[in-house]
């Protein structure tokens, strides 16, 4: 795994620093920003190009958004980068789960605490 540095204005990759127990300190502020405009300007680029699977459709991204992708990857750990994408098809089938069952005529239930939807319904709601 490798971790963003940021050394200069341009930054570049850097090793990541192990801290004294042997794991791996965590990016900055700074960094988790790059990586998230590195994201965000990929994402932009798959939704232009009818991509919404960039895993599955890994050869088709890479045709279609190639310099974005190259600066998504530079910018962010690797885990990071699998962990955005997954995220991405996650909150994409949620979104049309939700368009179906509103089109359905299902109700949004009341927001709990916790529990969720069997909380609610053993509360009689």
């Amino acid at each position: 795994m490798s971790w963003f540095t940021p050394t200069s204005p341009s930054s570049t990759l850097a090793n990541p620093k192990p801290s004294e127990d042997g794991g791996f300190i965590a990016p900055d502020r700074t960094a988790r920003s790059q990586c998230w405009e590195g994201r965000d300007s990929f994402f932009v680029c798959l939704e232009k190009n009818g991509i919404v699977d960039s895993v599955k459709e890994d050869a088709k991204a890479r045709e279609h958004c190639a310099p974005e992708l190259k600066e998504f990857e530079k910018v962010c750990a690797s885990s990071w980068v699998t962990y955005f994408k997954k995220r991405r098809v996650m909150e994409h089938q949620r979104d049309l789960t939700i368009k179906k069952l509103a089109a359905e005529g299902a109700t949004p239930m009341e927001g709990s605490s916790a529990g969720g939807a069997g909380a609610a319904a053993l509360r009689g709601k």
